[in-house]
């Protein structure tokens, strides 16, 4: 169950263009994983090959610290995205994953009642 859910947390981090960022939380919701931050975090840590300087705090921060920070800004800056002080203009460069909404037909039926009926 556990290595399915990493599997859909490397999948979206793949989706993410290049000059693009998101965030912790929004690939966990992109993999079904809502409230996962820390799951994406470790699955970061533990895959080789990911795009992970693609991938920001909450509001654009950069979380790594020293020098992996420093190369994660040089990369972003290196794929076009811009900064403002220490984040990421997210209103410009973050990438929106789509939402999958299942097919719902209208009916044209009115809804059956299922109360029992009062007894006078």
């Amino acid at each position: 169950m556990a290595e399915n859910r990493r599997t859909k947390i490397r999948a979206a981090i793949m989706n993410i263009p290049r000059g693009y960022v998101s965030t912790y939380g929004a690939i966990a919701r992109a993999a079904g994983i809502p409230g996962g931050a820390r799951l994406v975090v470790r699955t970061l840590g533990q895959s080789h090959g990911l795009p992970w300087h693609r991938v920001v705090a909450a509001g654009g921060r950069i979380a790594i610290p020293g020098e992996g920070g420093l190369d994660q800004r040089f990369r972003l800056e290196m794929e076009g995205v811009k900064f403002s002080g220490k984040k990421v203009r997210m209103a410009e460069f973050e990438y929106k994953f789509s939402k999958k909404r299942a097919a719902k037909t209208k009916s044209s039926k009115k809804p059956v009642d299922r109360r029992r009926p009062r007894l006078r």
